[in-house]
This record gives C-alpha cells, sequence and structure tokens, in this order.
C-alpha cells in the first residue's frame, strides 16, 4: 500500500479541482477519511481472515463499488443538501474519487495481490504495469525505520510533488480564468 500520509496529499491535490468558496472544512477532512479508510481491512489479520479473501486486505473496501457505496451512504447522511456551493453530486463525486484513487494509488506499488477493484463482482486482483511505489509497512512501528522513511521519499517524488504542482496548476487556471473573466 501507499502511506497514509501519500494517500491524504493524493486527496488534496483531488480536492483542488471541487475546491470552492464556502465549502465547509469538514468535507475536505472527511475526504481524508475516506482516502485512508480502505486499509481499515488490516484489522481483518487479527481476525485470521487472509489476505486474498473478500475481506482481505486490498479486497472488498479498495473497490469502485465499495467507494460508490461508502460516499453514496455518507452524502446522504452529512451532506443530504450539498456542501455550501457543491451540488449533492459533487460531494459525492469528490468523496467516491477520494476512496478510490486509495486503490489506484496502491496499484502502482510494487508488493501485496493487487487490488480487487472489482469486488465483489470479481475477485480478480490488478496492479499496473509500471509499480515505482514501494509498498508502505502496515505498521506505523515499522514505517517508523530507515526502510519507512526511504518508502517515504519515493513517494514524496512520484505522488507528493506531481499532487503539489497539480494543486497548484488547477489553482494558477482558476485564478487566471476567473481574472480573465472579469476583465
Amino acid at each position: 500500500m501507499a502511506s497514509a500520509p501519500t494517500h491524504v496529499m493524493a486527496t488534496g491535490a483531488l480536492a483542488a479541482f471541487f475546491y470552492r468558496p464556502r465549502v465547509p472544512w469538514h468535507l475536505w477532512l472527511l475526504g481524508a477519511a475516506v482516502a485512508v479508510a480502505p486499509d481499515l481491512d488490516v484489522i481483518g489479520f487479527r481476525l485470521g481472515i487472509a489476505y486474498s479473501d473478500l475481506l482481505g486486505h486490498r479486497g472488498l473496501t479498495h473497490s469502485l463499488p465499495f467507494a460508490a457505496v461508502v460516499s453514496g451512504l455518507l452524502t446522504l447522511s452529512v451532506y443530504r443538501s450539498g456542501a455550501g456551493p457543491l451540488t449533492r453530486a459533487q460531494v459525492w463525486f469528490f468523496l467516491f474519487l477520494a476512496m478510490a484513487l486509495h486503490g489506484v494509488l496502491d496499484a502502482f506499488t510494487n508488493g501485496g495481490l493487487g487490488i480487487a477493484f472489482f469486488s465483489p463482482f470479481s475477485a480478480r486482483r490488478y496492479f499496473f504495469p509500471i509499480r515505482p511505489l514501494e509498498v508502505s509497512p502496515l505498521s506505523i512501528r515499522r514505517f517508523l525505520t530507515g526502510r519507512g522513511l526511504a518508502i517515504l521519499a519515493s513517494e514524496v517524488r512520484w505522488v507528493w510533488i506531481p499532487a503539489i504542482l497539480l494543486a497548484a496548476s488547477v489553482s494558477w487556471f482558476r485564478t487566471r480564468h476567473g481574472a480573465s473573466r472579469a476583465a
């Protein structure tokens, strides 16, 4: 998996596309939470659930249908009327993309069994042909080692810097587009 900070960073770049003045701060916080939520499936290891099972790591919780359902439930329960200037559909789409992006990033890692993008409809797991991200340790203790810091440095190169550049580009485009519209 990519590390939790990297999932949050990628969602921050995604948020740049949805940003509008008066969007409540808690939507961005919820986006960060759903970005890391798929890895709650690691609890299954302690419960004896096999990695390759439907509820195993990178299984159902990393799938696109799961992201769609969870985003729908959150949108209907928390943002029934939208979030500031964002419509309910835009809120759902942001949350869906934030959660789905988790599996996408994990499919760029070099470890594990792949991502069950279409679970529960298919148990097949996928990786992308290019996998530049080192798989991150599942425990915080192992992450806070020299190897964990090297993994984070790799993620900064492959995810953080592009995410920051993407968010800055979106912000620049909006500022420029808004300024030319006012003229």
